[in-house]
């Protein structure tokens, strides 16, 4: 009667061991399964970042370039050429040794 006890208990034993191994590799596949999705999220937020540092580079070079333009009309706008062009065509003026030739209708 005891082998027989000793039997059952083993039994027992073995499924309750069979039950926690089966309980922890359904704990570990869904862990994988969480950890998975959540990096693929990841992958798809840092790609998303990734474009948008892109544009704000192209953003940037862009501006840049504008800035380097806009320097270099105001260097122009303070030079004699500009403010001579600027006489003739807006105020009408002219040099003093220049000749005006105005068309005849």
């Amino acid at each position: 009667m005891k082998e027989a006890r000793k039997t059952k208990r083993k039994k027992r034993e073995r499924l309750g061991n069979r039950l926690a191994l089966v309980g922890i590799t359904f704990v570990v596949l869904s862990m994988a399964v969480v950890v998975n999705m959540r990096s693929a999220s990841l992958r798809e937020r840092d790609f998303e970042y990734q474009m948008k540092e892109e544009s704000l580079r192209n953003q940037l070079a862009q501006e840049e370039q504008r800035a380097a333009r806009l320097e270099e009309e105001r260097v122009y706008v303070q030079t004699k050429q500009y403010i001579e062009k600027v006489a003739k065509e807006k105020l009408g003026l002219v040099n003093p040794d220049e000749i005006l030739l105005k068309p005849t209708q």
